[in-house]
């Protein structure tokens, strides 16, 4: 069933919403609408992408009807080295929203991955467009069914409810409001509000074996700095920030 648009935006009257049944990607309408000096908040929705961005070129699975595959603007008082905290609210908040719709509890995965029992619901993606931080999230609602060889296993939040078919729109809806609260708090308290949210809700954060996705060294993490890098103690002795990339667990 296609997406209740009508029930969302009367839910969210602040926020203006873009809709498309079918669409490439949401975050190249969204980039475009950036540079057009959309205001913060503009929101763009599919229920189906043909071309679903997903980090380092990878594509984002994109069944019609199933997922929530959504970008939005934000337009954050953020100084260059300290963008990657974007991110981190953006994980907070799509952890958030699904909790409250679900009440299924997620993990964080630095940068920008969401996890539940170590396979991945939710993907983020951020980029910066004219001063605007437009930023893909990608949900795996109700999908039965994943691809095998994924880089990271995928669920969903129907598997992970037994089954039971979830609302995409109540999930919309959640994120929203979890995304304002969480730029309301980083307005109010700064980058290291948000970094300290991250880190307490993040497994991946402080004491945890994983490996460098980049250059393949191991280590155990050491969390992250006040710009929202990850630190890494390697294994050869010398702690490393981690500036790109991602971190998969060393198991």
């Amino acid at each position: 069933m296609p997406l209740d648009i009508a029930c969302i935006q009367r839910a969210r009257p602040s926020n203006p919403i873009l809709y498309y049944p079918t669409i490439g990607s949401t975050m190249i309408e969204a980039s475009s609408l950036a540079n057009d000096g959309a205001s913060h908040g503009t929101v763009v929705l599919a229920d189906e992408q043909t071309a679903g961005m997903g980090r380092f070129g990878r594509s984002w699975l994109s069944q019609p009807e199933a997922g929530i595959y959504c970008s939005i603007l934000l337009r954050l008082q953020l100084k260059p080295g300290s963008l990657p905290v974007a991110s981190l609210l953006l994980g907070l908040a799509a952890a958030e929203a699904i909790q409250k719709a679900t009440e299924l509890i997620c993990d964080l995965r630095w940068p920008n991955d969401v996890l539940i029992r170590e396979r991945k619901v939710a993907g983020i993606l951020t980029h910066l467009t004219e001063g605007c931080i437009v930023a893909g999230i990608g949900i795996n609602a109700n999908q039965t069914s994943f691809p095998d060889g994924l880089r990271t296993p995928a669920t969903s939040l129907r598997i992970e409810s037994g089954g039971r078919e979830q609302s995409r729109e109540a999930v919309v809806i959640h994120l929203l409001e979890a995304i304002d609260s969480f730029c309301s708090t980083l307005k109010s308290e700064g980058p290291e509000s948000i970094v300290r949210a991250f880190t307490r809700a993040s497994s991946y954060a402080l004491h945890r074996r994983i490996i460098i996705e980049e250059t393949g060294e191991k280590g155990t993490t050491a969390g992250l700095d006040s710009n929202g890098f990850l630190l890494v103690q390697l294994d050869r002795g010398k702690l490393e920030r981690v500036a790109a990339g991602g971190v998969r667990p060393d198991v």
